[in-house]
């Protein structure tokens, strides 16, 4: 066995979910390829007194199923999920499909409805459960990122099992100072967008959650959003990919949305009252994560990026936006890709990707590696 695996298995069951003796843990794989991992994680969970269960799943046989379905089905089917995930005490999801686009083409309607009946679930898991979520490095997230499969693997490993308990220390002043903070600007090409932040709480991802990680974030006042905002990063969502997505944005509300697929993110938008609403923002700052990879996942931990998301808001960090929708879109602001400005309270906060008061200077990738 890769002691790589070994070592992340570890991390993600006695560091992310610090799983206790006696604790119920729901291991999901989505997916063949992540097996090594899944049985190790397993293993490290009884190896913490813990009681580890195990769903497998594949997207392929999830479309038949989100085809075909109705709304007594879903119905049915998220209240056996649900007494399942109300029974766990720790949530650990592998993502390995072959192929991240089996969901593309599904008819709209299907789609919202799937995830509308069941993001009761997800809501419960986010809220109620210690959880990580992970891909695993596999041929098709190689290919995605233009590298070859063993080339990959090391780059992998090096951001997920970075020095979270560091990056963690240096997060704190960027913490503190949001948490003071009333107004935001953010500049780049083709955006200029304001916005509240006062009296919602910043939170800080360090390795506790998404796997990898490295963001803080926090939710804008529903109705202080203004401006335009044009996104730089491709996004794969529920099996669609969207290129130079732009929105105009009044009083908090999505009122003109322009990308490469015009009516398929319309149907996005028009899922639910509050899906042109945002419900995040949230700044990276992973070291190692520098481009895109058409992975949320690593996408929205870009150093010298933000994500403003359209969709719900985490408990965490409440702005009253409910949604089935959570799409977290990302702009890098690095000089190499535009460049950019953040203001907090008209204070320069980060210039073209790098943080430029002395307090934050700790979370610049050159001091977190």
């Amino acid at each position: 066995m890769d002691n790589r695996i070994k070592k992340f298995a570890e991390m993600i069951v006695n560091y992310s979910c610090e799983v206790q003796s006696g604790e119920r843990v729901l291991i999901e794989q989505n997916g063949s390829s992540a097996a090594p991992l899944i049985r190790e994680l397993v293993r490290e969970v009884y190896r913490a007194g813990g009681q580890p269960f195990v769903n497998l799943s594949d997207s392929s046989i999830t479309r038949e199923i989100i085809r075909g379905c109705s709304e007594e089905q879903l119905a049915f089917m998220r209240d056996c999920q649900m007494v399942e995930m109300e029974g766990m005490d720790a949530y650990i999801a592998v993502r390995a499909a072959d192929n991240i686009s089996e969901l593309s083409g599904l008819p709209g309607e299907k789609m919202q409805m799937y995830n509308r009946i069941l993001r009761p679930v997800t809501d419960q898991r986010v809220n109620h459960t210690k959880w990580a979520v992970m891909r695993y490095p596999n041929a098709s997230m190689a290919q995605l990122s233009g590298m070859s499969t063993e080339d990959f693997e090391d780059f992998y490993f090096d951001v997920c099992t970075m020095d979270y308990r560091k990056m963690s220390a240096a997060m704190d002043p960027l913490v503190e100072l949001m948490n003071r903070t009333d107004r935001v600007r953010l500049t780049a090409p083709g955006t200029d967008l304001t916005f509240s932040i006062k009296d919602i709480p910043a939170i800080k991802c360090d390795g506790k959650c998404n796997i990898p990680d490295g963001e803080v974030f926090t939710a804008p006042v529903m109705d202080s959003v203004n401006g335009k905002i044009r996104y730089n990063t491709v996004s794969s969502y529920q099996g669609t990919e969207f290129n130079n997505i732009e929105f105009t944005v009044k009083n908090g509300k999505i009122i003109a949305a322009v990308c490469n697929n015009n009516d398929r993110i319309e149907e996005i938008l028009d899922t639910d009252e509050g899906s042109r609403y945002f419900g995040e923002f949230a700044i990276g700052v992973n070291p190692y994560v520098l481009y895109p990879m058409k992975d949320t996942l690593f996408d929205e931990k870009i150093a010298g990026s933000f994500h403003l998301t359209p969709g719900a808001c985490y408990d965490e960090a409440p702005n009253g936006n409910k949604s089935a929708v959570h799409w977290d879109l990302v702009l890098i602001q690095r000089e190499e890709c535009g460049g950019g400005e953040i203001w907090f309270d008209d204070v320069l906060v980060r210039k073209n990707g790098l943080f430029v008061l002395p307090e934050l200077e700790g979370l610049n990738p050159e001091n977190l590696k």
